[in-house]
């Protein structure tokens, strides 16, 4: 009778008991700094067009640079 070897170990995903935590509270600062830009970006906007044009400029890049932190878009591999 063949004897099959077993099947090779789960990669590990986390190496610290509070991975979850971690995350929660990396979540909860990308919403705030959300939040925050899209509030500065509307503040921003009753000064008149031009400053409106701006800021919109610059929340759409900060915006999307949240975006891309959040989905761990960032170039390189994790490490095991």
């Amino acid at each position: 009778m063949a004897v099959l070897a077993p099947p090779p170990a789960p990669p590990v995903i986390s190496h610290s008991d509070n991975d979850g935590l971690r995350r929660f509270q990396r979540r909860v600062f990308q919403i705030l700094a959300s939040i925050l830009t899209v509030l500065v970006t509307g503040w921003v906007c009753t000064y008149g067009a031009i400053p409106a044009i701006l800021a919109l400029m610059v929340a759409k890049h900060i915006l999307v640079a949240i975006l891309i932190w959040a989905l761990d878009v960032d170039g390189f591999e994790r490490r095991q």
